[in-house]
């Protein structure tokens, strides 16, 4: 068994005049008048695609409440089109998917088992949505706070039978798919064992880290193929443009513990900060626009520890990348933002203060924003659930994400994207 601008007079006016001839009105931003192929809407020059691991309603919920207060809303819940998605694998042992069986179906349209990167039920390889948008002249890349080479990432530049192949989907990256930037943690998959690099082995925060990759150093590959190597914000801020790699962790940029128990979000360089130099590198690049993946990691991770404080964090920092591809959207319209979880992390439920409710995991107290009032986050499990995740985009055919769809879904609306020349 595999492991597993007309000028505008006046809106009224011109929908009038419009109405009258027969005609209708196109959205610029959604385009809801055109049909379901998505030919006849304005093109896509660049897709923006961005993965809150873990992130499911409750969560946003939470985070709305505590940084918008209650009648506020976060920059991803600000963005015109809404929809869900479903997250069933299709694996032998379960119905409730990982991030990698997750991301997968993204990548690559097809379903599969819990533990797959980008490969089928029977373990062969599938053509993912990284690798095809660079070959059709795309520029390319991804950030995230996980290790480059974790599932999420990996599914959308490599493929592996089993997500813990690490080291050789950072091989994948720089001998397959080529990604411009690659930004993130995971320093101890690109080095050889016994080999520390920028962050040493065995810190005292996690001994358990250590360089232990088994593909030679894959950091000096990297840059004998033309990648500026990074690892501090003064290097990263300095980089200039080109091919990017970037690595700013032994493994997570976090320690996603319980909460008081070494729990620590405080990565070197935030998220936001990577998706922008991120967006400078890309859009600068000489091809037909670009694909970035971006992943905040610690929402699934610290969702995992049922650590309430941490994951709110987490998703305060996930709305601020959020915010800074919005913003470079805004200014441009060719670009196609899309927001989204790969799947539901803890059974997370929100709830108000309540002496009598038997749950044993109840989190908090934590304040609504501008009020006095608390909510507590009620955690169910430890593990994932199979409740269907929130999808909100901006941008050129956003309006295709309205609607419930299996997370193959995303494949079949970016893949002509991202693919037609």
């Amino acid at each position: 068994m595999l492991v597993r601008s007309v000028r505008w007079l006046a809106a009224p006016v011109v929908a009038g005049l419009v109405a009258a001839a027969g005609l209708s009105l196109m959205n610029p931003v959604t385009d809801a008048g055109a049909d379901q192929s998505g030919k006849g809407r304005p093109s896509v020059r660049n897709v923006i695609f961005i993965n809150g691991d873990g992130m499911a309603a409750a969560h946003r919920e939470a985070a709305r409440l505590y940084y918008a207060g209650l009648q506020g809303r976060l920059t991803m819940d600000k963005f015109p089109v809404s929809g869900q998605l479903t997250t069933s694998p299709d694996d032998p042992d379960s119905a409730v998917t990982d991030s990698a069986a997750g991301a997968s179906a993204w990548a690559t349209g097809v379903a599969t088992y819990n533990g797959a990167i980008s490969v089928d039920t029977d373990g062969n390889p599938l053509p993912t949505l990284g690798a095809e948008a660079k070959k059709a002249g795309k520029a390319t890349g991804l950030v995230t706070t996980a290790q480059v080479t974790d599932a999420s990432p990996a599914a959308f530049y490599a493929n592996a039978v089993d997500r813990a192949a690490q080291d050789d989907i950072a091989r994948q990256f720089l001998d397959v798919s080529k990604p411009d930037v690659i930004l993130g943690g995971g320093e101890d998959w690109w080095l050889p064992a016994g080999t520390p690099g920028a962050y040493p082995d065995q810190p005292a925060e996690d001994p358990a880290e250590g360089s232990r990759g088994t593909e030679g150093n894959l950091i000096e590959k990297a840059k004998a193929a033309g990648y500026q190597y990074v690892s501090t914000p003064a290097q990263l801020s300095a980089a200039r443009d080109g091919k990017l790699l970037g690595l700013f962790a032994n493994q997570e940029m976090f320690q996603q513990r319980a909460e008081g128990e070494g729990d620590v979000y405080a990565p070197v360089v935030s998220l936001s900060t990577m998706t922008k130099k991120a967006l400078d590198v890309l859009s600068k690049a000489d091809r037909d626009g670009f694909f970035l993946f971006v992943e905040e990691e610690a929402v699934d991770e610290f969702a995992h520890n049922n650590n309430g404080r941490r994951t709110l964090q987490a998703m305060g920092e996930l709305d601020k990348a959020v915010a800074v591809a919005r913003s470079f959207a805004a200014t441009r319209g060719d670009t196609l933002v899309v927001v989204t979880g790969d799947h539901e992390t803890g059974g997370l439920a929100v709830e108000d203060a309540d002496t009598d409710d038997e749950s044993v995991n109840e989190d908090g107290p934590f304040t609504v924003k501008g009020t006095t009032f608390p909510f507590f986050l009620d955690w169910t499990t430890d593990a994932h659930t199979s409740q269907n995740v929130p999808v909100t985009a901006y941008g050129p055919q956003s309006d295709r994400f309205t609607g419930q769809h299996p997370n193959t879904y995303v494949h079949e609306i970016l893949h002509p994207l991202l693919t037609r020349r």
